[in-house]
């Protein structure tokens, strides 16, 4: 996979290089045979969701950089902005599965679990050149998505479900449409 053709470096705006990475990340990720979703809007604290064949959908944070450090490391700030105060903080337990760091210049991919990082705000640093890098075994680490998509266990599973007639009777008031429904569904019915 390392003989990708970087373009990475040409575009400016933060924004449209973090939009970038995450279709680079998504084509990468179909190209393992995974199958990719975005969350519409940009509101949800990850940015892809990745799933196998019968798997769960894992939940994927991009991030990037193209900036080198004087020690001759790429660093890479894991955070959230926490509200209207704006504090930095990690993301919570839950919210991500995964995190795919890209360092634009070496296009080389860091895919790290969550757990790993865990819920603290983090300042991390990749040498992608160096033989005993802190996160070197999770560079070009797509094998441990794949093995995280794939079906926990084997065979259908069983559902079962009861309930008494006090309990349905209450169902079917909340199933009835709420007034916006019922005023569209005069407008479209003839």
């Amino acid at each position: 996979m390392k003989n990708r053709k970087n373009m990475g470096c040409r575009i400016k705006g933060r924004m449209q290089l973090g939009a970038w990475a995450e279709l680079y990340f998504m084509v990468l990720a179909m190209s393992q045979g995974l199958r990719v979703s975005s969350p519409y809007g940009g509101f949800a604290f990850y940015d892809v969701g990745v799933e196998g064949s019968t798997g769960p959908i894992l939940r994927v944070q991009v991030k990037c950089t193209g900036h080198l450090c004087r020690d001759g490391g790429y660093a890479i700030s894991v955070s959230v902005t926490d509200g209207p105060n704006g504090r930095r903080r990690g993301y919570a337990p839950g919210t991500v599965d995964f995190f795919a760091f890209y360092l634009i210049p070496t296009d080389d991919w860091y895919i790290v679990p969550y757990e790993v990082i865990g819920n603290r705000k983090a300042h991390l640093q990749f040498r992608p050149h160096y033989k005993r890098q802190k996160y070197g075994q999770y560079q070009e680490a797509w094998h441990l998505l794949l093995n995280a998509s794939k079906s926990k266990h084997e065979g259908p599973i069983d559902i079962r479900a009861c309930c008494d007639e006090a309990e349905t009777a209450g169902a079917r008031k909340l199933m009835q449409p709420p007034a916006v429904r019922r005023m569209f569904r005069g407008v479209f019915q003839e």
